[in-house]
């Protein structure tokens, strides 16, 4: 059913309203996605404050074009939906983990994006989806300040025991 020009001016202004202070937006193919699937992705997305929506691509072509992002568009293949956050990273580390968990139907991709006013092609959005958590990213640098410590202990361990061999 096509939309009426009014109907069109209203979904425009509220995508220009909803991704106005966005600083990373998330292009997101989906295909056969089942409702429970698609209930699941949305509350993950909403639990890390990721803002979720369905467009038809023509509509969010205008509104991407008015954000004045650097660079080229990417190419926008089947179904859009557009996943946006003012995190810098989470829209696309969350689609990502959302699309590597299995399901019996439906497949979700990011086909490209948004990172800090700049338009970004699908593999680069995948390399910043692969980012580690701030979590993450802390507990790897306790370890790597931890880990000469740890070999210090153990060498000091192996020292005493051989030590204490010979005295024996």
């Amino acid at each position: 059913m096509a939309l009426t020009k009014q109907k069109k001016t209203e979904l425009l202004a509220e995508m220009k309203k909803r991704l106005a202070g966005a600083k990373s937006i998330a292009f997101v193919n989906f295909d056969a996605l089942t409702v429970a699937d698609d209930k699941v992705l949305r509350r993950k997305l909403r639990a890390e404050n990721v803002g979720y929506f369905v467009s038809k691509k023509t509509l969010a072509k205008r509104v991407l074009n008015d954000l004045k992002a650097e660079g080229e568009m990417p190419e926008l293949p089947g179904e859009l939906a557009i996943a946006y956050s003012e995190d810098l990273i989470a829209p696309a580390r969350e689609v990502y983990a959302f699309q590597k968990t299995p399901r019996d139907k439906g497949t979700v991709a990011i086909v490209g994006g948004i990172f800090d006013g700049v338009f970004k092609n699908k593999e680069e959005m995948m390399s910043i989806a692969t980012i580690p958590s701030l979590q993450g990213l802390r507990g790897q640098f306790v370890n790597l300040i931890n880990s000469p410590i740890q070999r210090l202990a153990v060498v000091m361990e192996e020292i005493r025991k051989s030590k204490e061999a010979q005295g024996a």
